[in-house]
């Protein structure tokens, strides 16, 4: 198999953000949603609007995001809404919450664990999409890139219920009770991303990964550790394995010495396997190339 292409720059700027858009040769059609965590109040590693807010205008975007499962402040809609207004997203574009009035099911083929995934329903109001996705550590599922941002990210807050379960619950309150397996957690959130990538058609997102303020912890924490690593660039492809694996690959083989606290969270979770699982289930290729821009 050819191996996939994934464009690389150091420099973490809004032109940047573009010039690595325009470098992967693609043109989303029709209306585009850009898929970004709304981060959790408290927290502050979430990419910022100032950042991301040239790239979602030229691409005429609308951000979106869906309701958490866990309690915090952004497990119901008007507390959703509350921490987009307070992070600046309705500053710089509209944004629309998939799963405010309903969510739908999407068959999974072929998946490790999942028959289907629950999204929100305005996912079908799209003709397109960029996952756009920080790039980080995370308690869970070790790291969070673009398979996590397309997994748990557009599911619905059932859906997420779903996901972390391995399928016994689509009830949010039942979640911590139901919690599967690591490696059963981590091939459902490669379950989850077939379906989307199926219903949206492969040709139809292309993904980004800022991997900067590089915390151990994930923007759903409320209160994250402080990144002891510095930032590593942007990365991006229209592959989502090739790019995670680059990313992880990334951190790995850094010479900054504040790395161990990252790769001890991405291995000790085993958050490679979400990658392997993907690309077992064809989702993409893990050998590629690093094009620098």
């Amino acid at each position: 198999m050819e191996k996939s292409k994934v464009y690389f720059t150091k420099e973490i700027t809004g032109a940047s953000l573009i010039k690595i858009y325009e470098s992967m040769g693609v043109d989303l059609q029709g209306k585009i949603a850009v898929k970004i965590s709304t981060g959790e109040p408290g927290g502050h590693n979430f990419l910022s609007p100032l950042l991301i807010k040239d790239l979602v205008a030229k691409l005429n975007g609308t951000i979106v995001e869906c309701n958490t499962a866990y309690n915090g402040k952004r497990n119901t809609t008007e507390a959703h809404w509350e921490a987009i207004k307070e992070h600046g997203f309705l500053k710089i574009a509209p944004v629309d919450l998939m799963d405010e009035e309903d969510e739908v099911s999407l068959p999974v083929s072929n998946g490790f664990h999942l028959k289907n995934n629950l999204v929100g329903a305005h996912l079908n109001n799209y003709d397109s999409m960029l996952m756009l996705s920080h790039f980080k550590g995370h308690a869970m599922g070790g790291f969070g890139g673009a398979l996590k941002n397309m997994s748990i990210g557009v599911a619905s807050s059932n859906g997420k219920a779903n996901i972390h379960t391995a399928g016994k619950t689509s009830n949010p309150s039942e979640l911590w009770d139901n919690v599967a397996d690591q490696d059963s957690f981590l091939e459902s959130m490669a379950d989850a991303c077939e379906s989307v990538m199926s219903h949206m058609g492969r040709e139809n997102i292309v993904y980004i990964n800022v991997a900067n303020n590089l915390s151990v912890d994930c923007d759903c924490d409320s209160n994250p550790a402080a990144p002891e690593m510095k930032d590593l660039g942007i990365f991006a492809s229209i592959d989502p394995v090739a790019l995670d694996q680059a990313c992880y690959d990334a951190v790995i083989n850094s010479d900054d010495p504040g790395k161990g606290a990252l790769i001890e969270r991405m291995n000790s979770r085993h958050g490679i396997h979400t990658v392997e699982a993907a690309s077992d289930l064809g989702l993409g290729n893990r050998e590629y190339e690093i094009v620098n821009i």
